[in-house]
């Protein structure tokens, strides 16, 4: 699909789509996927399902271990947060050459979304604290913002077209 190859972080926030659309984008791509959600630690795994936030001091460890994912394989897609701007800049610290692809939707779609998964320990009851941590990407990022309006298939098609794009610059 693209002759060069950059990691791709599918980034937002939790229930948008993250999982399904970086796992059908790797599929397209014939690359690796990983979900950043299995890379968290038991304890955070344990406060998220408590219902509790996790703060920077949480994320850090985590962050290091999907940065080390992300400079392992140059052509990996993961879904991961990386909601704040310093969380990405720590994700490029080990792949600079990372692109960041934020899937972002109205918040009530998020919430069915959410609200509809059963197997996951991130309850939608942290979904606003997680919209109140979100930064966009920032115009010195390399990525782009997709709004989740379509079928996943559909969404993967736009983002293939997008990131043939960034690949040349």
């Amino acid at each position: 699909m693209t002759t060069a190859r950059r990691p791709i972080v599918v980034m937002g926030v939790s229930g948008v789509g993250k999982t399904t659309v970086g796992r059908e984008l790797a599929r397209r791509m014939g690359v690796a996927f990983i979900d950043a959600d299995d890379l968290h630690g038991p304890a955070n795994i344990a406060k998220m399902a408590a219902g509790t936030p996790l703060d920077d001091d949480d994320r850090w460890p985590w962050l290091d271990r999907v940065g080390a994912a992300l400079a392992a394989d140059p052509a990996v897609v993961i879904a991961c947060s990386a909601l704040k701007r310093s969380y990405r800049d720590r994700l490029r610290a080990s792949a600079p050459a990372a692109v960041f692809v934020h899937l972002d939707a109205p918040i009530e779609r998020v919430a069915a979304q959410a609200t509809a998964r059963r197997d996951h320990f991130m309850p939608p009851a942290l979904l606003a604290s997680q919209l109140q941590t979100l930064e966009p990407l920032g115009a010195d990022e390399q990525g782009l913002t997709v709004t989740v309006d379509a079928a996943p298939e559909e969404l993967v098609e736009r983002i293939c077209r997008s990131t043939n794009e960034l690949f040349l610059r």
